[in-house]
């Protein structure tokens, strides 16, 4: 995880950028795992009717700025899974 504490719990509804500044989409959803009651990765759908999502990890993400609404990512695009 990175050092600084991210608050990802109210982030649905924000856009999601790369380290190029490249959309890859808006925030469905906080996703847990280890623990129930803090996110480690959010759901990212790229468009309206898109099927699939991509789930980006806690640790890939550079800043969440709640004044603009996006959270800016450490990686590319292409680096990041696709799921259901």
């Amino acid at each position: 995880m990175s050092a600084l504490p991210l608050n990802l719990v109210d982030t649905a509804g924000f856009l999601v950028a790369d380290n190029r500044g490249r959309v890859v989409g808006k925030v469905e959803c906080p996703m847990y795992g280890t623990l129930p009651d803090v996110p480690d990765a959010l759901a990212v759908k790229s468009g309206f009717f898109a099927r699939h999502r991509r789930l980006v990890p806690a640790d890939t993400i550079a800043e969440v700025d709640s004044r603009s609404r996006v959270v800016g990512l450490r990686v590319a695009r292409e680096s990041i899974r696709r799921f259901l």
